[in-house]
């Protein structure tokens, strides 16, 4: 069999995996950097102990195998820790030899995946009295060293279930009793057994770049620099934000919902409804804390950002609400119309336009027409018209008066170049919204809070502007890229973090986006993307709830019904 690895003619033979092939080429030269960790064929990722061409297979398997290599036309892409999908890998198994050595160290402990902040992975770990972040570096270490095959085996669901209850991980036996599919694949070492929905690296020698550091109550895990893998990140401690993240597991706990297995069961009973109106209800109370802070404080505008998808023009409008309770004037205004025409805007390089970059906005304007208004000036407000790509001037003024609070929403809205000089500070309160979803698939997998915003994209794009998924999907790494570099620098700067996720919106979402994501064909770029949700979406029942969600809902940006778009 011929096939064209990274462009280079290679002959297949029998029972030879894509790892002999790669080191017979000489492509693997010990540098995370630049070695392969996986393989992406016709859409899809493949362990690099992959084996293209067998001697002896059951037709299944031959089928399957074949059918990946003639959509790709025999054509393999590698994939490094430069590639998301290649990070990926590298996170899973991390995460396998992670709570390999706990489980050797101590056997009866507990550990629990908490939730990935920066370049962090948080874990903690309970039952373990001589817990030492340097004792578990130091086995880690021994089996990184011992460069031990990570090979998947397919077992029936029934017997994972039986393995997982008398191990004691009732987590994975409580999640697989709602899988549909009647096998699951698992990884084993030393009699421990683990999954990870998602491909690994061909062993554990592949963790060249980590760290591991104390933390309450546990540990954080240190993932490699994604702009230069050789070397470990720069790990910081955000304490605003992780504060944020253990209110939700907190809300999680409030209202028996941690698991996505408690989530099914929530659904099956019809309990998610008072789940709906509870998560609702603290949501609202989370609104009100928010407005008193800013008129306590004596605010009088209010910078609200946070990242695609996040629910921040609802916010904006219930934060409105709350304000006038306290009689307050709300203003709401969008930094969207202080966007520069786009012949305006300087090109990239390659000569495309980053809408994204700060550039885009016309800082200098703004910060005057934010002068001015708090000054008690009445200002003309421009309108930015999407469909000419230009600013337009159409009467719209705005004063003040004593009671006015403006709420400006945007992008760069906690970016300290949007800010004029010479504010005092107290006139000014920063809010970030963003939805760090609490919620674990089982004790060492998490739902990833990316996937949730994503989902709202994908359903708001196709309700809204019949965007197929995949056109969605393909602006997605832009997208991304776009929020690391303008948003996430600043989210720490804010006075208050806003979690925007809902515990109920996955069962909710899933009846509108999973014939969507289930019509993606494996030949599609997105393909190895959308099959890594469909995998979790698997386990969610659907909730046929959506008469209990109220109008003013953060969800009701994505699905429709949203009463904050109707006035």
């Amino acid at each position: 069999m011929n096939l064209i690895i990274n462009d280079q003619k290679v002959t297949a033979k029998p029972e030879q995996s894509l790892l002999d092939m790669i080191k017979g080429m000489g492509l693997m030269t010990g540098k995370l950097s630049t070695d392969p960790i996986a393989a992406k064929i016709a859409g899809d990722v493949f362990t690099l102990n992959y084996i293209p061409l067998r001697e002896k297979d059951t037709p299944p398997v031959r089928e399957s195998k074949r059918k990946a290599m003639a959509a790709s036309g025999g054509i393999v892409r590698l994939l490094t820790y430069k590639d998301a999908a290649g990070r990926e890998t590298y996170a899973r198994t991390a995460r396998f030899v992670l709570f390999l050595a706990i489980r050797q160290l101590w056997p009866e402990a507990r550990a629990v995946m908490n939730f990935t902040l920066g370049s962090g992975l948080h874990v903690k770990v309970t039952g373990a009295e001589d817990f030492s972040a340097e004792t578990l570096k130091a086995r880690m270490t021994e089996l990184v060293a011992e460069d031990i095959p990570l090979r998947r085996r397919r077992v029936s669901t029934e017997e994972a279930i039986r393995y997982y209850v008398e191990n004691g991980q009732d987590d994975k036996a409580r999640l697989l009793a709602y899988r549909p599919i009647p096998t699951f694949d698992v990884y084993e070492y030393d009699g421990f057994a683990d999954y990870y929905y998602g491909e690994m690296a061909p062993s554990t020698g592949f963790l060249k770049v980590w760290d591991i550091l104390p933390a309450e109550d546990g540990f954080v895990f240190v993932y490699p620099n994604p702009a230069d893998p050789d070397r470990v990140a720069t790990y910081k401690h955000m304490p605003n934000y992780y504060q944020v993240y253990r209110e939700g597991k907190h809300w999680g706990e409030l209202m028996h919902c941690e698991t996505v297995a408690d989530l099914n069961e929530l659904t099956d009973t019809g309990k998610i409804r008072e789940l709906i109106r509870v998560n609702e209800a603290l949501h609202e109370k989370r609104y009100g804390q928010v407005a008193d802070l800013i008129c306590q404080q004596g605010a009088r505008a209010v910078m609200l950002a946070g990242p695609s998808s996040s629910g921040k023009t609802t916010s904006a409008n219930r934060l409105a609400v709350q304000l006038r309770v306290h009689g307050k004037h709300p203003i709401l205004m969008s930094l969207d119309d202080y966007y520069k025409n786009r012949d305006e805007i300087p090109t990239q390089p390659d000569g495309t336009v980053d809408l994204e970059h700060i550039n885009t906005i016309d800082t200098e304007l703004f910060g005057a027409h934010l002068s001015a208004l708090l000054r008690g000036e009445e200002v003309e407000i421009p309108v930015f018209n999407f469909k000419t790509g230009t600013r337009e001037w159409v009467g719209h003024f705005l004063k003040l008066n004593e009671d006015s609070v403006i709420i400006v929403e945007g992008l760069h809205a906690l970016n300290p170049q949007i800010l004029p000089e010479g504010l005092a500070p107290n006139m000014i309160f920063k809010l970030f919204v963003s939805p760090l979803l609490p919620l674990n698939l089982d004790d060492h997998n998490r739902v990833p809070t990316g996937y949730l915003r994503l989902l709202r994209r994908i359903v708001r794009d196709f309700e809204t502007r019949n965007s197929p998924v995949q056109k969605t999907m393909g602006m997605w790494d832009s997208v991304r890229r776009g929020e690391e570099k303008w948003i996430y620098p600043f989210r720490e700067t804010a006075d208050v973090i806003f979690n925007s996720a809902t515990l109920y919106e996955l069962a909710v979402l899933k009846k509108h986006i999973f014939p969507l994501l289930t019509a993606v064909q494996p030949e599609e770029d997105c393909y190895e993307e959308v099959r890594g949700i469909v995998k979790i979406l698997n386990f969610v029942h659907e909730a046929d709830v959506d008469d209990e969600i109220p109008p003013t809902s953060l969800v009701r940006e994505f699905i429709g019904g949203n009463s904050f778009y109707k006035m």
